[in-house]
């Protein structure tokens, strides 16, 4: 059988290579014609080009998606301005190809740059060069490119002013565009909300090549792009933010906790009081190996936290020892695991390269009742597995206590004490078959304790294995979507599916997870 196995590989890596070699078909020479007239020759790679293969991988995050198996672009576009985006969508709107768009390259699934269909035939227009920061500070507010990460945008606000700040994700190589698309939660959330709590306007261009702002698109598409997918609708260009205020000086700890110091019953007190605290404390909680680390950031003093502690969370044995004082912008540059430093904020938050060493397979879930102590010994049991991976919990309440859950598509608000994002890693790519074997039975185990009917997820962890487009006639259907839809959007789905179909009828901007249209 494992002769056979490696025989039919064989065979299918063969016959993949004849695939890619065949002519391409007159419209696919049409399309890469109409770009090079249209667009300056520096912003167009095509698979031939000598640079084709560092431009793709130059926002890879995932090398499982950066293999010989890969189903890869026709082309990139690397677009320096709203025009060069409306060139790209008039020519693959003329010859049918559709176009996919690139921000930050971290969607879990790769789907900004690659196709999990072997047959589909694809452009990618990647946003690295639009990333400009244009900050207000009379108003408190800025303009940010789709193609800044969100390092950049944390460098571009702060690094002047420590008393502004920005609610949005702990990753600092991640992709403006790509973590506002999907609503994007952080150590902020619980003061401020989601990034898109706090997006006043966009410019997008939309499936009929028009450039829109937030009037000229109006409130039903400016509602969709903020949470429900952005790529499902245009392709956004840049975003007005509402910034925030923080105190110049924060405090954060990272304590670690084993079974033997009680991680357990703390832990289990910590789903109580961790979405209850004062909207100024988040701590999130790290569960890896036999140990559960709690990773901390209070808008305030060190004494005040020890204070804050000692009323609501005793068991924790928090003290001044475990402090460290730093301003906002200095904690967005420590490590999203451990809160530890690892470099100067211009270092860590202005390289946009990050690190490909790891492959990595994502899940997530939400808890809305409290798990038991006893299911928590079962739980860390499994970290005693080979090929373990870990686990981040991090607590709502606060200001998502208050926003309705139709206010935007990101339904997931006052009904949840917390997410859980599942997270495995390897080396390498993993070959024919990622090692993902832990995280799947584990993510089983753990349907009984989570939400259910439908089991929530968050779409920015995105994950195929929860379903993913049917294609009929053309058309992604409205069956096959709600699958997938409803773990994310919830009732928001329905919405979500109505806007699809007045701005992008024909379903041109399509993945294995875009919103199809309700036609």
């Amino acid at each position: 059988m494992a002769m056979v196995k490696r025989l039919l590989s064989l065979l299918l890596s063969c016959f993949s290579w004849y695939l890619i070699s065949l002519p391409s078909p007159p419209y696919l020479r049409e399309f890469t014609q109409c770009l090079r007239e249209k667009l300056p020759s520096e912003l167009v790679y095509e698979q031939s080009s000598s640079s084709f293969t560092d431009v793709l991988g130059s926002s890879n995050k995932n090398p499982r998606f950066f293999t010989n198996a890969t189903v890869r672009p026709l082309c990139i576009v690397t677009p320096n301005d709203a025009r060069h985006v409306q060139a790209a969508m008039l020519c693959g709107r003329r010859h049918g190809v559709r176009l996919r768009v690139r921000s930050g390259g971290h969607d879990y699934e790769g789907l900004s740059y690659r196709s999990a269909r072997p047959d589909d035939v694809f452009g990618v227009l990647d946003l690295a060069n639009l990333r400009s920061v244009s900050v207000n500070h009379s108003e408190s507010t800025a303009w940010v490119d789709s193609g800044a990460t969100l390092g950049e945008l944390y460098y571009a606000i702060a690094k002047n002013n420590s008393w502004i700040a920005f609610p949005a994700g702990e990753c600092p190589t991640v992709g403006v565009g790509g973590q506002f698309s999907g609503g994007g939660i952080g150590m902020l959330m619980r003061k401020y909300g989601l990034s898109i709590d706090n997006v006043l306007d966009a410019k997008m261009v939309n499936a009929n090549g028009d450039l829109l702002d937030r009037v000229g698109m109006g409130e039903d598409l400016f509602w969709a792009i903020r949470g429900g997918g952005s790529e499902s609708f245009g392709v956004v260009l840049s975003w007005k933010i509402q910034l925030v205020q923080v105190p110049p000086t924060v405090t954060v700890f990272s304590i670690g906790k084993t079974l033997d110091q009680g991680a357990i019953d703390i832990l289990t007190r910590w789903q109580v009081v961790g979405p209850s605290l004062p909207d100024d404390l988040t701590i999130r909680v790290k569960v890896q190996g036999q140990e559960a680390l709690f990773l901390a950031m209070y808008l305030g003093t060190c004494s005040s936290l020890v204070a804050t502690m000692g009323r609501r969370f005793p068991e924790h044995s928090m003290t001044s020892a475990d402090c460290r004082s730093i301003t906002w912008l200095q904690s967005t540059a420590l490590s999203f695991t451990t809160l530890a430093n690892i470099g100067t904020p211009e270092d860590v938050l202005l390289n946009r390269t990050g690190n490909m060493s790891f492959s990595f397979k994502g899940k997530s879930d939400y808890v809305r009742r409290p798990i038991s102590k006893a299911a928590w010994k079962d739980i860390f049991s499994w970290y005693k597995m080979s090929g373990s991976g870990y686990i981040m919990l991090e607590p709502h309440g606060g200001f998502m206590d208050n926003v309705p859950a139709d206010a935007t598509p990101h339904p997931h608000r006052d009904s949840v004490l917390y997410i859980v994002q599942y997270l495995v890693f390897w080396q390498g790519d993993g070959g024919t078959a990622a090692p993902t074997a832990w995280l799947d039975d584990f993510y089983g185990f753990m349907g009984q304790h989570v939400s259910t009917n439908p089991r929530r997820a968050y779409v920015n962890f995105r994950d195929l294995d929860i379903g993913q487009n049917v294609v009929v006639d053309d058309m992604s259907t409205f069956d096959g979507g709600e699958v997938w839809g409803e773990r994310y959007f919830m009732s928001n789905y329905r919405r979500l599916v109505t806007v699809k179909a007045a701005v992008d009828p024909t379903d041109y901007f399509r993945n294995e997870q875009s919103i199809p249209p309700l036609l």
